[in-house]
């Protein structure tokens, strides 16, 4: 399968979507029989890719903990108001193996699964997590020198960060998976990255979940750099993702790496392997709703930008839905997705869903879509399988004043894609809460001498307009609160 320069990603809860078809279909769905109008819909909406989380096996410790858990337990009460004990099926990242779980129906239920998914040309991503393991991995019985130990003084001195496990040498201190701002992750225990033996052990793990799916999601990328586990354990680690992705590549030279990753360690992630790398900057800026913030990190070199993962939600965040009025929500989507990168969607944004599900749950709450939202994601994907936005050429444009004194021009992002046989898209958003004008200086200078029709793919405008003049001055929008333009661009005479 060709692969586009910037695709576009579906991220699904496996365990709560399996649970969800299960209820409707009155039988148990795997990964062996899920619907084919599922994968149907996926194929259908334009996607590249599927991102199954969480499909690994875990084990009973971390279950136990999430259902007793009092803080977690409120959390999930919240989300689910008629909370059963079984719903709660403890994080799918404190992982005993990498085998795919049992009651999602193992490897062969995978493969098929996977095999299903070529059929309608799309790819499979799965997890990989290099940071830490479930406090009942095997390693904790037969590798224990694999995690990070601690002292009595430790244990002392930070509690939340260290706990005393039973192993075959007898019981020893070990670490709490974290990351240097936060408290541990009491289902989880740090691996040490200090000792070689351990990272070849999870270089090898990374190549048998290579031989499973076509990319990995690497959960917390950054904290495995030898600068960040210094910072956080104060051990001395190599580095490991230069080492392991080669590795991998050399026996599966198309496979995929996209990191989590945060604290502006992007740049350093991509120049170590990674295809793609989260790009919390965006969300960030884009949930600030400052205009002005979110263009200069759109003026970042391309081949910077090419690389990032653009998104609105994941299952860390909050629902767009929630934090955005609608208005808001569909610029910021614009704002978003029509920009370079891998687009990445998470189940239930398009059709509006509130509600986050902690990834220690596989039941999530019932939600009625909201139908307006839908279709405008529907229109943003039909938007997003145009060619020019999948292999084009992208640029930030310049805005202008409308007239003198005029400052709603810097409420303005606009971009143009160009790609072949003369295939252009203008895109513009008025990201502020009223009306805005501006010049938007264009890049093509073959308008001249043309006249040119502007066509919105999101909505029902048309317009006319000579190139001499849309070359000379620009062109000139009045947008209202949070309005957007996605302009196909084509010559009339």
């Amino acid at each position: 399968m060709a692969s586009p320069r910037y695709p576009s990603l579906y991220q699904i809860n496996t365990r709560v979507w399996l649970t969800r078809l299960s209820r409707e279909m009155g039988f148990p769905v795997t990964l062996a029989n899920v619907p084919d109008s599922e994968l149907d819909a996926l194929a259908r909406q334009g996607f590249d890719w599927v991102w199954l989380l969480g499909v690994w096996q875990t084990g009973a410790a971390g279950r136990v903990l999430s259902q007793t858990h009092a803080e977690w337990r409120r959390e999930f009460q919240e989300t689910v108001p008629d909370l059963e004990d079984r719903d709660i099926c403890g994080s799918c990242f404190a992982i005993t193996g990498y085998t795919v779980h049992q009651q999602l129906g193992g490897n062969s239920a995978l493969q098929h699964f996977r095999h299903r998914l070529y059929q309608r040309g799309l790819r499979l991503l799965l997890d990989f997590i290099p940071n830490h393991t479930a406090l009942d991995h095997p390693w904790v019985q037969i590798q224990p020198d694999f995690y990070l130990r601690g002292t009595e003084t430790d244990l002392a001195r930070a509690p939340g960060n260290y706990t005393c496990v039973s192993t075959a040498q007898g019981p020893l201190i070990l670490a709490h998976g974290r990351d240097p701002y936060f408290p541990g992750w009491p289902d989880t225990l740090q691996l040490n990255y200090g000792n070689p033996a351990l990272q070849e052990a999870m270089a090898a793990e990374l190549l048998q979940v290579a031989s499973l799916c076509d990319g990995v999601r690497c959960d917390m990328a950054m904290l495995v750099l030898p600068e960040v586990f210094r910072r956080t354990w104060g051990v001395a680690a190599e580095p490991f993702w230069p080492r392991a992705i080669p590795r991998v590549r050399q026996q599966y030279p198309t496979f995929l790496f996209m990191a989590e990753v945060y604290w502006g360690l992007e740049w350093e992630l991509q120049q170590q392997g990674f295809d793609y790398t989260y790009d919390k900057t965006l969300y960030d800026r884009v949930r600030s709703q400052q205009a002005g913030a979110v263009r200069d990190h759109l003026a970042a070199d391309l081949d910077f930008q090419s690389k990032l993962v653009r998104f609105l939600e994941n299952h860390d965040e909050p629902r767009v839905a929630a934090v955005f009025p609608p208005q808001v929500h569909e610029a910021a989507a614009v704002v978003t997705f029509l920009t370079p990168g891998l687009r990445f969607f998470h189940q239930g944004q398009l059709v509006g869903w509130k509600k986050r599900i902690s990834p220690h749950l596989c039941r999530g709450p019932v939600e009625a879509p909201d139908l307006s939202l839908q279709d405008f994601y529907a229109r943003l994907l039909k938007c997003l399988s145009h060619p020019v936005v999948r292999d084009g050429d992208w640029r930030l444009l310049v805005c202008r004043p409308a007239w003198d004194g005029n400052w709603t021009w810097d409420c303005f992002i606009a971009a143009a894609w160009q790609g072949q046989e003369d295939q252009r898209l203008l895109v513009a958003i008025n990201y502020a809460p009223h009306q805005s004008q501006c010049y938007v200086q264009l890049p093509f200078r073959d308008f001249c001498g043309g006249r040119w029709r502007l066509q919105d793919m999101m909505g029902t405008a048309t317009y006319d307009r000579e190139g001499d003049d849309l070359v000379a001055r620009g062109l000139y929008l009045d947008i209202p609160a949070w309005g957007y333009h996605v302009f196909d661009v084509r010559r009339l005479v």
